[in-house]
Order: C-alpha cells, then sequence, then structure tokens
C-alpha cells in the first residue's frame, strides 16, 4: 500500500513537473506570438516606409527630368540666342566692311587690305599695283532704264572681276561705278610689275566688254582703268588711291576702254611693250625671222661646227636683236612657236649640208628655251623635225641654259636621256653662272659645257676668271665632257684657254654671227 501511495505520489510529482513544462512552453509560444506580431507590426512599418521612399523616389525623378528638361530647353535656347547674337555680329561686319550690293569689300576694309599689302611688299621687296576701274557711260544706263538695272549691272560686273584677279589680290567697290583692284606680289623688277598689271587689265577688257543680259535687255559696256605701281610703304593708300583715280581719268581723256599708268615713262615702256607683243604674233605669221651662224672652230681653227642665232627682221625697224624681243617672247609664251621655227629652219639647214661635201661634216647648235624644253610635246617634236627632214641626229646639238637645272630635276634627266637615245647632243650654255652640281651633271649625260663669256671676257687681267675656267675644264674631263668656250675675242685669251685643255672655241675672233650665205662662204674660204 505504501509503495502504491509512493507510485501515485512521484505520478502526481512528474504530473506536475509537466503541467509546469507545458505551462512553461505555452508562455513561450505567447511570448514568441507576441513578439512575431511585434515583428510583423515592425515589418509592415518598414514596408510602408519604403513604399513612403519609393513614391518620394518618384516625385523626385520626376522633379530632376523636369529640372533637366528646363536645363535642356535653356541651352536650347542659349544656342538659339548665341547663333542670333553671331549673325547680328556676320551682319555688322558686313555692314561695317562690305557692299551690301555686291558682297564685295567696301572702302574700309580696301584701307586695310591695301594696308596689308604695303607690309608685305616691304618685306618681300615685290612691286605691287593698285587699279582703279570705272565703268563709262554708267550714268546714261541708270537714266535711261533705271538703277536697279544699274544695280544689276554692277552686280554682273563684281562676279566678272572676281574671274579675273587670283586668291591673294583684292577687289573692292568705292561706290557707284568704281571699283579698286589691289594686286600683290608681281615681280621684284617694275617693268615686269608693269607687264603683269597690264596682263590683268588686258584680262578685265576682255571680260567686261562682253555683253550682259540685265533682265529683259541686251547690255554691252566697257571700262576705263587707271593703274599706279607701289613698293613698301613709300607711299600712303590715300596717295596710291589718287594716283590711280588721275591715271583712270587719262584713260577716259584718250577715249575711254583703255588702261592707262599714272607714271607716263612707264605707260610708255608698257605700250612699246604691248606693240612689241603684236607685232611678234605678225612676225611668227609672217616668219619675219632669220638664222644668223657662229662658226665654232677647233683647236687648229678649223670649223667644225656653227651656233644657230636667231634675228627679226623687222620690216620698218630692221634687224633686231633677240636680247629685245626674246624676254616678251618667254614671257607671252610666244618663245614656243619661236623656238619650234627655229628647230624646223635649223634642221632643213643641217639637211642641206649633209647633200654638201665641205659642209657635211658640220654640227648645228640650237638653243632651246625652259618654256619650249618643258612642253609635255617637246621630245616628240623634235623627233617629228628630225624624221620631216630626214637629218643625221647626231649633228644637231641643243643647248640649255644651267639655270633650268634648279627645278624638276627627275624631268630633265628623262628628257636629255631620251634625246640622247635619238643620238642628239646636249650641250649646257652660260656654263658656270647657274646653280648645276656634279651630281646632276653625271646623271644628266651632257656632251658639252659652254665656259660663259663673262669668265672669256677677263680671263688675261682676272685671277678668278682664270680660276674658275681651269676648274671648269678639269672638271669637264675629269667627267669625259666636252668643253667649248664663247665670247673668244683675242688670241690671248684662244691661248690660255688652249694651255689648259681646252680645243673648241666660239666668238668674234673667228667670226661675228652671220647669215647662211657668209657663213658657207667663210667656210668654203677655209
Amino acid at each position: 500500500m505504501a509503495q502504491k501511495n509512493n507510485e501515485k505520489e512521484k505520478r502526481a510529482a512528474e504530473l506536475f513537473i509537466a503541467n509546469k513544462e507545458l505551462e512553461f512552453q505555452n508562455n513561450e509560444k505567447e511570448k514568441r506570438a507576441a513578439e512575431l506580431v511585434i515583428a510583423n507590426k515592425e515589418l509592415e512599418f518598414q514596408n510602408h516606409e519604403k513604399e513612403k521612399r519609393a513614391a518620394e523616389l518618384v516625385i523626385a525623378n520626376k522633379e530632376l527630368e523636369f529640372q533637366n528638361h528646363e536645363k535642356e530647353k535653356r541651352a536650347a535656347e542659349l544656342v538659339i540666342a548665341n547663333k542670333e547674337l553671331e549673325f547680328q555680329k556676320d551682319e555688322i561686319k558686313n555692314l561695317a566692311y562690305y557692299d551690301m550690293l555686291t558682297q564685295l569689300p567696301n572702302r574700309w576694309q580696301l584701307f586695310d587690305k591695301l594696308n596689308q599689302a604695303l607690309a608685305a611688299s616691304a618685306r618681300s621687296g615685290h612691286q605691287g599695283a593698285v587699279l582703279f576701274l570705272d565703268l563709262d557711260h554708267f550714268k546714261n544706263l541708270n537714266d535711261t532704264l533705271g538703277h536697279d538695272i544699274g544695280d544689276l549691272l554692277l552686280q554682273q560686273v563684281a562676279e566678272r572681276l572676281i574671274t579675273c584677279i587670283r586668291a591673294e589680290d583684292t577687289i573692292a567697290r568705292l561706290g557707284g561705278d568704281e571699283f579698286v583692284i589691289v594686286l600683290e606680289d608681281l615681280s621684284d623688277n617694275v617693268i615686269k610689275a608693269a607687264a603683269k598689271t597690264n596682263d590683268v587689265a588686258e584680262k578685265i577688257f576682255l571680260t567686261l566688254n562682253k555683253p550682259y543680259q540685265l533682265n529683259a535687255h541686251y547690255y554691252q559696256n566697257t571700262t576705263s582703268i587707271g593703274a599706279t605701281l607701289f613698293m613698301g610703304h613709300e607711299l600712303k593708300p590715300n596717295e596710291l588711291l589718287r594716283q590711280a583715280d588721275i591715271a583712270m581719268y587719262e584713260s577716259k581723256s584718250k577715249g575711254r576702254n583703255t588702261l592707262s599708268f599714272f607714271n607716263s615713262i612707264m605707260q610708255e615702256i608698257i605700250t612699246a611693250r604691248v606693240n612689241l607683243e603684236n607685232e611678234l604674233c605678225r612676225a611668227i605669221e609672217q616668219e619675219q625671222f632669220q638664222l644668223y651662224y657662229q662658226v665654232q672652230v677647233d683647236s687648229t681653227g678649223r670649223a667644225f661646227g656653227a651656233e644657230a642665232l636667231i634675228r627679226w627682221q623687222h620690216p620698218k625697224r630692221g634687224i633686231i636683236s633677240p636680247l629685245d624681243f626674246i624676254p616678251v617672247a618667254e614671257e607671252t609664251g610666244l618663245i614656243i612657236a619661236i623656238g619650234q621655227w627655229v628647230l624646223q629652219t635649223a634642221c632643213a639647214q643641217l639637211k642641206r649640208w649633209e647633200q654638201d661635201p665641205l659642209t657635211h661634216h658640220l654640227t648645228l647648235s640650237v638653243n632651246v628655251s625652259p618654256k619650249q624644253f618643258f612642253e609635255t610635246e617637246f621630245v616628240a617634236q623634235v623627233q617629228a623635225t628630225i624624221q620631216l627632214y630626214g637629218i643625221n641626229p647626231t649633228k644637231l646639238k641643243l643647248e640649255l641654259t644651267e639655270n633650268m637645272l634648279v627645278d624638276n630635276i627627275e624631268k630633265i634627266i628623262i628628257t636629255i636621256n631620251t634625246l640622247n637615245e635619238m643620238g642628239i647632243t646636249i650641250s649646257l650654255d652660260d656654263f658656270g653662272t647657274g646653280y648645276s652640281s656634279l651630281y646632276y651633271l653625271k646623271k644628266l649625260l651632257i656632251y658639252q659645257l659652254k665656259i660663259d663669256k663673262s669668265f672669256v671676257h677677263d680671263i688675261v687681267t682676272g685671277i678668278q676668271d682664270e680660276a674658275i675656267i681651269r676648274a671648269i675644264i678639269a672638271m669637264a674631263h675629269s667627267l669625259n665632257i666636252s668643253v667649248i668656250a664663247e665670247g673668244v675675242e683675242t688670241e690671248e685669251q684662244r691661248q690660255f684657254l688652249l694651255n689648259n685643255g681646252c680645243i673648241h672655241f666660239q666668238g668674234y675672233l673667228f667670226n661675228k654671227p652671220v647669215p647662211i650665205d657668209e657663213f658657207e662662204l667663210l667656210i668654203r674660204k677655209s
């Protein structure tokens, strides 16, 4: 019985403990449930805060987007404003420096450009020119057809004038029907500068004298031009314009549609040059030229050849030296036609010599100008001329000046080598006055060097000339190149040259250049 009671008490104690445990667990569950409620409320609060922040972020992004849009709008407005400001500045500059009707520089910009041209001229030492143009009878056009038609003519004149000048030159409208052109960097030689000015004026006349279509009206106009040259800051812009204006009125007084220079002496020179150019054209058409021949001899005095030298048989002025017309022919390009005539005449003479036992051994030297030599068809023309007359090409010698070797040396080498392959020999004229080098002499396959007469002239008294001649002869011999001296006038000169190894001569000691009849008579006598 006591044992049963003990068991009951034990079970009761265990049950009490179990109840206590269960109560504790229930308390813990309630505690956890309470904590879970608090946690859920905390999570709900946090989610609510996140939604609140997200909403605030959306609002902030919209505000930022709005601000960016406003910035872009303001930036676009600023760009437009800057362009408008820039345009207003293109407009202000145009009003200040350009003529509204023709869009050419106006008087203010002309003075600025002219001052720059004077400064550039002072630095370079090159002449420039100011041309003052006035349209002839322009007032009559305005009075009869109206100012609108007159304005249309001025615009077309401006467009045409632009085509007559280089990019570095300036053309401006002073007002009314007056235009001014500034030509820069013409030449360091006043005569050449004047000649180039004249050439520009001729181009202007040719361009402006063509008919104009002024709406329904067909109109033809002429222009009077005055010109003055400038060098550095010798004269101020106002004075240059005054001189050109005076010269322009001189053109008006001569009957209009002409050019006058402010300097009367310059005007005479240019007039003479223009007349010479026109007469040269007629001389080519009418074959007024004649070849003179100057004998070339060896150390024994025996003639082995000649140099062909052109003379102009003017119908009124008689024989004209090449010194008086070759420079103009070079500048105008007429030298091409003249050079071809010389080549053909020389080849015809060589053919006649080949058929005569007394002259068949003679060679003939022909001078070739730089313009002629650098012509694209030069070699083909030489070859065609040789074939036309059927001559032995080894008897033809072409003389080139040493100064030609300064530019485009590779083309020169190709051309000379081609001529050599044809059998033609090349002589380098005026040797010692130019810029050739030993390297080029070796590559060029030159047959002969011609010692310039300026060295020969003082050969007996000038120690430096003697040294130069000795050096030229020694150099030529070392390169296996023949040497001939031109301008030999005394026996002392010939003897010095002979003593130093030069065995070919040309000059007045042997004979002056003479017509073919006199030359052949000389050959027969010798």
